[in-house]
């Protein structure tokens, strides 16, 4: 244990820092107010926090359009803020992870304005420019992931630069030495300020087709309802994004942090996961990486939980990142078909599977107090993505709204001002203040076992091996490390199941059970929604 990277076996908080906690009464979150809550953090008992970008931006996407990769963004304070952050956690044993987005910047970034001035000047290749084609229309068939086309004309270079997102989030060309050594050095800055390593956005799309060939169609007869309420998933990004070489820019990106020691550095791999590095061995691309195949499930049951693992068995020797949540998609209770005022069995359980996964553990805030997603109307959404589909999809506003720290102050003890979203109508019931006095709570729940995992090596850094339970709504696995094993059953539906194991008659039961099964012999009666742990 004591030779393996401190991330192996990590649970990392992610703070979306604008939505945390706000100390100045602006209705933003800063890093001051992220800084009053680093007790209620070490008590969760993480290992390290993600912050959501903090570098300045006009906001367009909410901090992932960067206009200046050397500062920190006035909402949320200032570079001494950051460095008090830094000494503060570090002084707790928690470490800082950076959300770094090196795929595009904003279009208020300096080398972008640089950039389309003129064809010849020292900038003119740091972005992904082609010509129109003869009439006057884009490049290739290539498509915006919020929608519409990737390219955008601009009248003084002639031609059009390519955007993945929004338009005002031009693409960087890491084809492009220069620009490519300019991104790597905003890593080593940030590293040598005190950080801890990086979470990379989009860490899949860093290379595009240099020929713009276009992107293949998805057959008609492969599109599903979620498909055709996003235009960007008519076609297979195949030259866009996800290019076999994008190995190599990841590795780069592991070299550069590797020159600090223990540094982490992991990725989310949106699509394209085995072709664009998301699956790597420990001696390439990035030290671990996320995939959507969880955080995209909507239906509760064992099977998601099977594939995702099945995936990862093909790729023994990668050290993956495991996710249910985070800042983009429908928080889990809601996502599986909680109450809209909270469903704490549900919260429970998601929370022990994902805690006893094998992995790197991303936590996403609010997660641990059982959060529901909110269903905010148009005149409040703040994303342009719900701005766009609205009201197909509403976009990412509703698992973003505030923390909860207080059920009796204004806006649930976030802000002493107007939040910049509103907090969740069902979430004072659900706030910290409350769920601390409660030892049945889904927060002392979720505390309770990040606890006894930093006390079982198996829970920590052990094997995982799927338990055969064909045909049920059980899911059971067995972690075991040197010899040391605990098996893991869960009941993913909300009547009674059982469980028959011939690893029950002997096992030891450990707190973090929930539902309190009752043994006979070699068959277990689970509860719903329910989650038993046990040494074998």
């Amino acid at each position: 244990m004591s030779d393996a990277p401190w991330w192996r076996g990590a649970t990392i908080y992610q703070v979306y820092v604008r939505s945390f906690c706000d100390s100045n009464g602006d209705g933003q979150g800063d890093l001051a107010g992220l800084r009053s809550k680093l007790d209620y953090i070490e008590k969760l008992g993480v290992d390290g926090i993600w912050l959501s970008p903090i570098h300045p931006s006009p906001n367009r996407d909410w901090g992932y359009d960067i206009s200046d990769y050397d500062g920190v963004h006035p909402d949320y304070g200032t570079l001494e803020d950051f460095h008090k952050l830094v000494d503060d956690t570090h002084a707790r044993g928690i470490r800082v992870i950076l959300d770094e987005v090196l795929c595009h910047t904003s279009d208020e970034h300096a080398w972008f304005r640089e950039s389309l001035l003129a064809k010849d000047n020292p900038k003119a290749d740091w972005y992904v420019w082609a010509d129109p084609k003869l009439d006057g229309t884009a490049p290739n068939n290539w498509l915006s992931a919020f929608g519409g086309p990737a390219w955008s004309y601009m009248p003084s270079r002639r031609q059009h630069f390519h955007h993945k997102f929004l338009r005002q989030q031009p693409k960087l060309n890491w084809r492009n030495r220069d620009a490519k050594t300019a991104a790597l050095n905003v890593l080593k800055l940030w590293l040598e300020r005190g950080a801890d390593g990086y979470r990379l956005d989009v860490a899949n799309a860093y290379l595009h087709d240099d020929a713009l060939a276009d992107n293949p169609p998805i057959p008609l007869s492969e599109r599903t309802n979620a498909t055709w309420s996003h235009a960007a998933n008519f076609q297979r990004h195949r030259h866009d994004s996800n290019l076999p070489e994008n190995i190599h820019c990841l590795d780069e990106i592991r070299r550069t942090v590797a020159q600090y020691p223990n540094r982490f550095v992991f990725g989310e791999f949106s699509e394209g996961f085995a072709r664009s590095g998301a699956y790597e061995a420990p001696d390439k691309g990035l030290h671990s990486g996320y995939t959507f195949a969880m955080l995209r499930a909507r239906k509760l049951g064992p099977d998601f939980i099977r594939d995702n693992l099945a995936v990862l068995a093909q790729h023994p020797d990668h050290w993956p990142c495991i996710s249910f949540s985070n800042h983009d998609v429908i928080r889990t209770v809601t996502r599986f078909g909680g109450a809209p005022e909270g469903d704490a069995p549900l919260a429970k359980l998601l929370l022990a599977i994902l805690f006893s996964q094998r992995g790197t553990i991303l936590l996403y805030q609010g997660e641990e107090l059982g959060l529901t997603e909110v269903d905010l109307p148009r005149a409040q959404l703040r994303d342009p993505v719900g701005d766009l589909y609205y009201p197909v999809a509403k976009g990412r506003d509703g698992c973003r709204t505030p923390m909860p720290w207080h059920s009796e102050q204004p806006s649930l003890g976030f802000s002493s001002g107007k939040p910049w979203l509103p907090p969740g109508p069902a979430h004072g019931s659900l706030a910290v203040s409350l769920q601390e006095k409660n030892a049945n709570s889904t927060l002392s729940y979720a505390r309770a076992f990040l606890a006894t995992r930093k006390k079982l090596k198996p829970l920590q850094r052990g094997s995982i091996d799927i338990l055969s339970a064909e045909a049920s709504p059980v899911l059971a696995y067995v972690r075991e490390h040197a010899g040391e094993r605990v098996l893991c059953v869960f009941n993913m539906s909300r009547e009674q199941s059982s469980f028959e194991n011939a690893l029950v008659a002997d096992a030891e039961v450990l707190s973090i059970t929930t539902g309190a099964p009752a043994k006979r012999g070699t068959s277990l009666t689970l509860a719903p929604l329910s989650a038993w742990f046990a040494r074998v």
